[in-house]
């Protein structure tokens, strides 16, 4: 059993030792920096999305824009869609589960929002339907996703975790949304 359990970690090691030295998924990370800081310089909101584990990803790293992440501050304009049960269930039971992110994002979405769309297939359709509303109008979107970024990679401007396990991605996908929350934060609120 020790012997699993070293494996795993290993595994969970050596994913973020490629991404710490993937010079392009570094430069990717530091445009959503950037993004992230614009877009609430601007007004904008931070709008997060995910299915499964990846929705309670979505939910953990905009809270820690709401609330805090490493000092206390003022709260930064975040929300993630999918959140109210009642919305969920009316617009999955009127116009399908694939359309339960795109109806709420196109009921709040403003001109400055950013949007981070989470998914390890890449091919989750309520997240493609979400990536396609935001294009359509205009709002820029990043996504964090698996090795080969499924559908998403062709939709917008992907962060590819370089491994095809399900669970090492989204441990990833939580180290770079905290590397993101936690720069944004200290930027944002630089005297």
């Amino acid at each position: 059993m020790l012997t699993k359990i070293q494996t795993q970690i290993e595994e969970s090691i050596q994913c973020k030792r490629i991404l710490k030295d993937d010079q392009k998924t570094l430069k990717t990370i530091n445009h959503v920096v950037e993004s992230c800081i614009n877009s609430l310089k601007n007004n904008g909101k931070i709008i997060f999305a995910g299915n499964g584990g990846s929705f309670a990803d979505a939910q953990h790293l905009s809270a820690e824009f709401v609330s805090r992440f490493m000092f206390d501050r003022a709260p930064l304009a975040s929300v993630a869609l999918g959140v109210n049960g009642s919305a969920i269930s009316a617009i999955g039971n009127d116009y399908g589960y694939e359309n339960v992110f795109s109806r709420e994002f196109e009921a709040i979405a403003e001109r400055n929002d950013i949007v981070v769309a989470i998914s390890t297939s890449g091919n989750s359709p309520n997240i493609i339907n979400l990536i396609k509303s935001a294009n359509n109008n205009g709002i820029q979107v990043f996504g964090f996703t698996g090795r080969n970024g499924g559908l998403m990679s062709n939709m917008c401007t992907c962060i590819n975790v370089p491994s095809d396990d399900t669970a090492r991605i989204q441990e990833s996908h939580i180290l770079i949304g905290h590397i993101i929350c936690g720069i944004v934060e200290e930027e944002y609120f630089k005297g």
